[in-house]
């Protein structure tokens, strides 16, 4: 038999099981003498058996628990390290441009309060070089915003990699950045820095397998002598490359005179955006003439604004702008609206076949609605599609094709006519131009000048009638001024002509009084 004393009972559950052996038969025979003396010994025994089994349970359990607040020390460290790197990344997308990664603007007027307060110090100037990128809305809508982000990133890295270590760069927003040049020793080590930027953004970039260029115009403020504070010279810096950008792809140093050239082109903005509400632009029409008979096939819509205070503002003056700002989508809006209105007035006056050509520039043409809103007005102005022409540049065709032939195709299909305009100033790609579903090809002016007497120009326009009869295409030569011109252009077969010769674009009464009383003179042309 195993006998357990009474009193281990209690502890049987903590332990292991233990082995007791058989008690010897003087044992079990209850022997007094001997049993006595052997069950206290026994007792002690397993007292100690017990004792030292509760000390094992415990060194058991301390060393779990110890285990377990060591798992709760390196969560509570791993813990303590996230949260840690958590708070740097929000101190540094606080203080930093989320696409390039440089200080935003307000760690940009910190670095420029520090530099400020050495300089002060110190008696050393500081220059601010305010740079804003040439074209670059036209990049950003002609290949997408992506494309568009990756380049602001590539340009970040140039301006990084021209300054030294105690400079500063920084993106203010979309296009624009700001450098801090701190100890600058004389104005012209500003201009050295100035010139390597132009130099370093202007070079191609490879993305996606497009080869980008991108210029920039720059503007800068030297403190102290261009003011003391940061809000002066910032203002003073953009002054400048208001100045500069005039010119672009340069630098301009600050003059007290630039305010009012900004004042100036911050008020022509404020008009531009009111100008569609008071009804300030207006359409003129040239007229465009098959040579072969003189007489008026169809007509250029061309925009103009009549200002109340500064009269009649001619396009390149408030169309970049426009661009700039996104105002160009709902002028183009309005021009095509009125063009097709006005082309329609004239059908029921008396003249049926007159077609309109209207201009897109690069955001219209990528605007996503362009083929709806198109094909909207013809509906509304009750204009049948083959009266409207389009004309695109090649420069807006060629830089992105695969897409734009899409477009262009779902256009024709639906019987709108589309030239190409300024044809030979861009890429000048034949093997696209064959792909295009155009209908007409539009000489630029510049080679129409020297005709007939440059022999270069004149070699060019014959070559490009030549080619593009043999695409079945119709050629209109732009700029004709002289009997010269209308002579050389007859004698080569081309189809078209405009320019002054004819008539300058004049208003629509005018155009109306042109038709009705100008028409037989113009058919005896020849």
């Amino acid at each position: 038999m195993r006998a357990m004393p009474p009193f281990l009972e209690s502890t049987a559950t903590f332990l292991p099981p233990l082995p007791f052996a058989p008690l010897p038969r003087e044992l079990a025979q209850g022997n007094d003498m001997v049993n006595g003396p052997l069950m206290v010994f026994a007792a002690g025994v397993l007292a100690l058996a017990v004792l030292v089994g509760l000390l094992i349970l415990a060194a058991v359990q301390i060393r779990r628990a110890n285990h377990r607040l060591g798992e709760y020390a390196a969560t509570l460290k791993a813990q303590n390290r996230a949260l840690e790197r958590t708070r740097q990344e929000l101190h540094h997308s606080a203080h930093h441009d989320v696409l390039t990664g440089l200080p935003n603007r307000q760690r940009f007027y910190d670095r420029f309060a520090q530099a400020l307060a050495l300089a002060s110090r110190h008696n050393t100037p500081i220059a601010l070089l305010f740079i804003d990128l040439d074209r670059f809305k036209p990049i950003n809508d002609t290949f997408g915003h992506p494309l568009g982000d990756r380049l602001l990133q590539a340009v970040a890295k140039r301006l990084h990699g021209c300054l030294r270590k105690s400079d500063t760069v920084a993106r203010l927003h979309g296009d624009e950045f700001v450098i801090i040049l701190t100890e600058v020793a004389q104005t012209k080590d500003v201009a050295m820095v100035a010139q390597k930027i132009l130099e370093t953004l202007s070079r191609v970039y490879l993305l996606d397998d497009q080869e980008l260029r991108i210029s920039c115009s720059i503007g800068i403020s030297i403190y102290p002598q261009d003011g003391q504070e940061i809000e002066t010279l910032l203002k003073n810096a953009d002054a400048a490359v208001y100045a500069a950008k005039e010119v672009r792809h340069t630098y301009q140093f600050y003059a007290p005179e630039m305010n009012t050239l900004t004042r100036k082109r911050a008020g022509m903005e404020t008009m531009l955006l009111k100008a569609l509400e008071r009804d300030e632009l207006v359409l003129h029409y040239q007229p465009r003439i098959e040579l072969a008979t003189g007489r008026i096939t169809s007509m250029e819509a061309l925009l103009r604004w009549q200002h109340p205070e500064f009269g009649l503002i001619a396009p390149d003056e408030f169309v970049p702008m426009a661009e700039e700002t996104g105002l160009i989508v709902p002028i183009g809006e309005w021009v095509l609206r009125t063009a097709c209105t006005q082309t329609r007035a004239w059908h029921q006056l008396g003249f049926p076949t007159l077609r309109v050509a209207v201009n897109l520039s690069a955001r219209q043409f990528r605007h996503r609605a362009l083929t709806d809103t198109i094909m909207q007005t013809l509906s509304d102005t009750r204009l049948a599609p083959q009266y409207l022409e389009l004309e695109l540049t090649e420069s807006l065709v060629m830089k992105h094709p695969s897409a734009d032939i899409a477009t262009l195709k779902k256009l024709n299909a639906a019987g709108i006519q589309l030239s190409i305009d300024d044809f030979g100033t861009g890429y000048s790609s034949l093997s696209y131009l064959k792909r295009l579903p155009i209908t007409a090809v539009k000489i630029d002016r510049s080679f129409i000048g020297g005709l007939p007497n440059e022999l270069d120009d004149a070699a060019i326009v014959t070559a490009i009638i030549a080619m593009a009869h043999r695409l079945m295409l119709t050629v209109v030569a732009e700029g004709v001024e002289t009997d010269g011109h209308l002579q050389f252009l007859r004698g080569q077969e081309c189809d078209e002509a405009q320019g002054f010769l004819f008539s300058p674009p004049v208003p629509k009464d005018a155009f109306t009084h042109l038709l009705l009383m100008k028409r037989p003179l113009l058919q005896s042309i020849g």
